[in-house]
């Protein structure tokens, strides 16, 4: 089973206000040792916002301001990016590497935890369970179960059709882990052997 953002999200989250002053969320950050503060919503339909210790170093110390004068809804980043508490690991790394951020919020309704690059370094499984040999083991037992459905069932049936779609998916997948073109997929090999196989694979809408 891939770790969830909810397996490893420190659930001790330390919140302010969008009105409080730099100055105390600084001291609130030193106090408690975290590297973010979760602005409060006002209400319901309101996003979250999150304001990290690079906000205040690029936007308040780093021009010499008084933060006892600004305020954090200066240099919050307002609706911050969220993460689903069933999210998958390696696709939370994704989604910080493609966003450029540290770390994030996670919510389902409510407020659950914060999960960073930090987290997932320490709590991680990607060293004992790299999820490209995962990825690999899987397609090769799903080529494996497409062959042995298309023998029992025939290489036209809708079985068979249906268990070369997952290991379609998962050969997309793994392609666009590598960020790779696929030559040829699985199916298209089967093809070479069973040409009526692709017919059936058209699906009627």
């Amino acid at each position: 089973m891939m770790l969830k953002a909810k397996d490893i999200m420190t659930t001790d989250v330390v919140t302010i206000r969008g009105s409080a002053t730099v100055a105390e969320a600084v001291k609130k950050m030193n106090e408690k040792g975290r590297r973010a503060l979760i602005v409060e919503r006002r209400h319901e339909q309101d996003a979250y916002g999150i304001v990290t210790e690079t906000d205040i170093i690029y936007k308040v110390a780093a021009f010499g301001k008084d933060p006892k004068q600004m305020r954090v809804y200066e240099i919050m980043t307002k609706p911050c990016i969220v993460v689903n508490p069933d999210l998958g690991v390696e696709y939370v790394a994704r989604l910080f590497a493609q966003t450029h951020i540290h770390l994030a919020p996670v919510i389902q309704e409510t407020l659950m935890g914060i999960i960073s690059i930090g987290d997932i370094l320490k709590k991680g499984d990607f060293v004992e369970k790299p999820k490209s040999i995962l990825l690999e083991e899987r397609i090769q037992e799903a080529i494996k179960d497409a062959r042995a459905t298309c023998t029992e069932k025939g290489a036209t049936s809708k079985e068979c059709a249906a268990a070369w779609d997952i290991v379609e998916e998962l050969q997309a997948e793994a392609a666009h882990q590598k960020a790779e073109r696929l030559d040829q997929t699985a199916f298209e090999v089967f093809c070479e052997e069973n040409p009526d196989a692709a017919e059936a694979r058209v699906y009627d809408n």
